[in-house]
């Protein structure tokens, strides 16, 4: 048993296997794996070992890619077959939603670089002769995808690992882990203690209790999943018997089920709506290769479907059903990467997909902890995405939501449902009286936009498809409840009345809750000294001053984006986006010096956060204040101390919208005493609320970027369009200057550009779709929508820089239509910022 590791992996499934080959793959050969049973006798061993190269998340998307890449060449690395069958796979259609969700997908596939083809029912016929497709409308095919054995994977995986000088030790288990005063980590278990210098859980079925051993709450609880293995069918066994090649998986989306050939019979898995969580306090600590009893009433409908699809399957017996644990998030997406408020100690867990992951996730994770940073946008997989309100409740019902819905349309405006509305502001039941249609992030209620009032969809208006999966709009939260949104990949309902809102703020007074930002309050003699180090901007001089802000990775890309206002000589209030919370805050923590000199604290529900904005603002202010609210003493990008009534606040001369305005950043206590104020005080000039969705229109009018779309770890901060808030000349430098010093030198790959879309009638650009010249890839959309104060489709994108240039003319993709897209200067709304700056 080895005493000393640079880095020890807890968990012999396919996932921690991986991450410990691609660790001695990076030329870390002292790591070591414990199992502590045999490998594969989690969740690996009853995996149906499927590789679906479909997610409409970039980050997994990614990794998707790289597992279907690599796997086949560790055949002819460790001299063992892995099982790659390459038999494609098919996703049929019987939905013009699902049809949109295809051809958005295909965009987001050509950027990334995976292969999709469209199919016709007659070309579906051909490759699977056995499906019925009279009611399909279309289906989509990758080519490069199919199916793989789970332990022969893992088992070549471990051999590779083993060849390059890792270590693996078996029937060992981990009793505890404990950090030493150096830092380093020590690992016990029932053969020896283990000091490393980094941990990597991946244990799948038992993340939480592992995660409980160093304090952390990891936000995994499994889901059972049951597929079913039919004996063989005379068809299948003919057509092998001819030499002719597996039809491949097929994937009825519509009805929530896969299907694929197996030893002559086929295997059917559906996704059904009941599936309950499991372990959800851990298995039992002996417990090897198990499985739970199956239940297939609760797979009735699917199997109906699957048989009026496939008659076939009902021509034959079953053989055996599988019914075992698959480890789930709340979103349904993996946990990769580092553990927040620890140092060294890194997650693997949480992966729904894990044998189509494992590779890509390993690969990731290895750059990440070799280089310290990962090679792509890892943000959608990141484990700090998640706060402390995932707690074990809330997990057990979003977790289920999150299986129920893997084959759901993927609609960009999704609202799910499930644990809400868990975190809410004072004002919120005020805002939901004026028609607020809520949303969330990080679990915060968030009014995305407006209804008027008595607004319902009727079941017309809905339109839902008579397929099994037909849910196109949020579900009411009681019975009864008026429907006010029906989701698309198209303009909606909702459209028109977002441009009211717009059109509202632009001429007259609008008020918005944004209390779900990140707060975070740095103080100490060594503060301004830190700050002005860690990021790219200067730090304000001055009290009362406000600047924008990045904190860069140590290669020159954008981490994260901050709002610093200077409250005194040695306070500092720091705003970022809410979604990062603890995102941002471990990093800030994990960069603290450690003389004691700073202190931060994270006061996000200390305050809440109410934006004033449009042209009249000043006027409703005025009325409640004794404050000089002029230019001359309150311009803009400042903030003082003021009082709204009897209520102080701060209030910062900035604003995500490019209007005249304030944010008041106050005691979340008084939220309702100033909500009430401003909105008696600015009935004169007739104010109205407005939500996300219209500040997400006017930021895109305006040029203002987000993290992580037009802003990510893959992008320069040079590229992203941010050199007015990167001062390379300052003494105290940044993180990351030297590398962006670097970047910039070698030459710029993307520029950063706002675009006019021409000939849009009802789909707008959404983000990631692949904009093209002369028929070949030169950029992808990195936001999109239309811009109401302009009158315009509107898209903000990432192309070569040659193409950046005002007036080129491009091709986006949309919804599989070509429309001609013109480079336009930024701030295509008040270049000149007049309104924003009240002159």
């Amino acid at each position: 048993m080895n005493s000393h590791a640079r880095v020890v992996v807890i968990g012999g499934g396919v996932v921690g296997v991986s991450t410990l080959y691609h660790l001695a793959r990076m030329g870390w050969s002292d790591v070591v794996l414990i199992e502590r049973k045999e490998l594969t006798s989690g969740s690996t061993w009853h995996a149906a070992g499927l590789l679906p190269l479909f997610n409409m998340s970039y980050s997994v998307g990614q990794m998707h890619k790289y597992s279907v890449g690599f796997y086949p060449t560790l055949e002819a690395e460790t001299e063992l077959n892995v099982g790659f069958s390459r038999v494609s796979n098919i996703r049929l259609a019987r939905t013009q939603d699902r049809m949109d969700e295809y051809r958005y997908y295909a965009g987001v596939a050509e950027t990334i670089g995976v292969k999709v083809n469209f199919l016709t029912p007659a070309q579906v016929k051909e490759i699977w002769p056995l499906c019925e497709v009279d009611d399909l409308i279309g289906a989509i095919q990758h080519p490069d995808d199919g199916y793989i054995q789970p332990a022969d994977l893992t088992q070549a995986l471990a051999r590779g690992a083993r060849a390059r000088g890792a270590t693996i030790h078996r029937q060992t288990t981990v009793t505890g882990i404990t950090q030493l005063p150096s830092g380093e980590w020590c690992v016990h278990t029932d053969q020896g203690d283990i000091t490393c210098e980094h941990v990597v859980s991946a244990t799948g079925n038992f993340a939480r209790r592992t995660g409980a051993m160093v304090g952390l709450d990891v936000p995994v609880i499994p889901v059972e999943h049951q597929y079913i293995v039919t004996e063989a069918h005379p068809a299948i066994q003919a057509r092998k018997a001819a030499g002719l090649p597996e039809m491949g998986v097929l994937r009825e989306s519509d009805a929530s089920y896969y299907m694929r050939e197996e030893a002559g019979g086929l295997l059917l898995g559906p996704y059904e709506v009941g599936a309950p969580v499991c372990y959800v306090d851990g298995p039992d600590p002996q417990s090897e290769y198990e499985l739970f009893q199956e239940d297939l009433d609760r797979l009735a409908p699917h199997i109906e479907a699957a048989i009026a699809r496939v008659p076939a399957f009902a021509e034959v017996g079953v053989k055996r059903v599988y019914n075992g644990a698959i480890a789930y998030t709340p979103d349904g997406s993996p946990i990769v990467g580092p553990a927040w408020g620890l140092k060294n100690f890194w997650l693997n867990e949480g992966h729904s997909f894990g044998v189509t992951a494992a590779g890509g996730a390993g690969w990731q994770l290895a750059h990440w902890i070799v280089e310290g940073e990962p090679t792509i946008d890892m943000m959608g997989v990141d484990p700090r995405r998640f706060g402390a309100y995932a707690g074990r409740g809330y997990l057990k019902e979003k977790n289920e939501e999150a299986y129920a819905k893997v084959f759901t349309v993927h609609y960009p405006d999704e609202e799910r449902t499930g644990a809400r509305p868990l975190r809410r502001t004072p004002c919120y039941d005020r805002m939901k009286a004026l028609g607020a249609v809520f949303g969330s992030v990080f679990g915060w209620e968030r009014p995305n936009w407006f209804a008027p009032a008595g607004y319902a969809l009727t079941e017309a208006d809905l339109d839902k498809p008579d397929v099994l999966l037909n849910e196109n709009h949020p579900e009411p939260a009681k019975a009864g409840d008026a429907i006010r949104e029906k989701w698309s990949f198209r303009r909606s309902n909702y459209f028109e009345h977002v441009g009211a809102e717009c059109r509202h703020v632009n001429e007259k007074v609008g008020l918005m809750d944004m209390s779900a930002f990140a707060k975070f309050e740095v103080s100490g003699p060594g503060a301004e000294a830190w700050l002005d180090g860690m990021f790219t901007n200067r730090v304000p001089k001055d009290v009362g001053k406000v600047s924008l802000t990045y904190l860069l990775t140590a290669k020159g890309g954008v981490r994260a984006e901050f709002t610093v206002f200077r409250e005194a000589p040695q306070r500092f209030y720091l705003v970022s986006a809410g979604a990062l919370e603890r995102h941002d805050y471990d990093y800030l923590t994990k960069a603290l010096p450690t003389d004691g000199s700073v202190r931060l604290e994270k006061v996000t529900t200390q305050y809440g956060v109410l934006v004033l904005a449009g042209p009249r603002s000043r006027d409703v202010l005025a009325k409640l204040t004794d404050a000089d609210l002029s230019n001359e003493a309150f311009p803009w990008l400042t903030g003082k101390t003021i009082d709204i009534g009897a209520a102080a606040t701060k209030a910062l001369r900035v604003n995500f919208v490019g209007e005249l305005g304030w944010e008041f950043h106050h005691p979340i206590e008084m939220q309702n005493y100033i909500f009430d104020k401003l909105f008696e005080a600015g009935a004169e000039f007739d104010i109205k609320p407005f939500g996300i969705r219209a500040m997400d229109s006017m930021r895109l009018e305006k040029t203002y970027k987000l993290i992580p779309r037009e802003l990510s770890i893959e992008y320069s901060a040079l590229e992203s369009g941010l050199g007015r808030f990167v001062a390379l000349k300052k003494p105290a430098g940044f993180v990351g200057k030297e590398a962006l010093i670097a970047w910039r030198d070698r030459g710029l790959a993307n520029k950063a550009v706002t675009l006019e879309v021409h000939g849009v009638a009802d789909a707008d650009a959404r983000g990631s779709e692949p904009i093209h010249k002369d028929g070949a890839l030169v950029g992808r959309v990195t936001s999109g929508g239309y811009g109401w104060r302009v009158n315009k489709s509107l898209a903000l994108a990432m192309v070569r820089p040659d193409l950046a240039e005002v007036g080129t003319e491009l091709e986006i993709l949309i919804l599989g239509q070509p429309h001609k897209a013109t480079v336009i200067p930024d701030s295509p709304f008040d270049p000149d910022n007049l309104a924003l700056k009240g002159v």
